[in-house]
């Protein structure tokens, strides 16, 4: 005859769940399928694909203030499928990021791995799947972890909201105004109606 058990938290017995460890080399390892990956606090998550907005906002972006960084020889300018490795292991890709050159001195040439530390700039162009607890947690780490500057751009609604700490944004830009690189990269200024103008061919 069946006899029953009694569960209770004296026998019952709780297997710890592993936990993948993303070594760098892992995650190097991942497969170049499209899309683009953080790890955050120790999983891996899919930063999936954008759309078309997304995508010409950013390479506008990174060829106007690309070319200004390069012109004026001022340090190096980074795509988002670079991570950069936060003081808490995680590995976090800012769709445009720039590293001053001061911050690179002693190197001929870039490494393979990842660079430590947030980037001087890191720029946020939002999407439709990011939420804003996504969007704070990663702009408190990037200052935790050596950001000066921070720009965080709507496509579909038209302003940039430009961060210099964690706490809240310095300004809000609309189509008036003109977005500055400030002393993080001096001399670089576009008036934000440029970055939004709609195709005209």
């Amino acid at each position: 005859m069946p006899t029953s058990i009694e569960l209770s938290p004296e026998n019952l017995v709780v297997e710890p769940i592993s936990k993948k460890v993303w070594t760098d080399r892992a995650f190097m390892a991942l497969p170049d399928d499209g899309h683009h990956y953080e790890v955050v606090q120790g999983e891996l998550i899919d930063m999936g694909n954008s759309g078309a907005l997304h995508g010409y906002i950013c390479s506008s972006l990174m060829i106007l203030l690309g070319g200004h960084v390069r012109l004026q020889n001022l340090g190096a300018m980074f795509d988002s499928s670079t991570a950069f490795k936060m003081k808490n292991g995680n590995k976090r890709s800012p769709d445009i990021s720039f590293f001053a050159k001061e911050r690179l001195q002693g190197m001929t040439e870039l490494p393979t791995g990842f660079l430590e530390g947030a980037p001087d700039l890191a720029v946020e162009v939002l999407s439709p799947s990011n939420t804003v607890e996504e969007i704070d947690d990663k702009i408190v780490e990037y200052f935790e972890n050596g950001a000066r500057l921070i720009w965080v751009i709507n496509p579909r609604q038209q302003y940039i909201l430009v961060y210099r700490s964690a706490q809240a944004p310095d300004r809000l830009l609309k189509s008036a105004d003109t977005l500055s690189g400030e002393d993080v990269i001096p001399e670089f200024s576009l008036p934000v109606a440029d970055l939004f103008q709609k195709l005209s061919f």
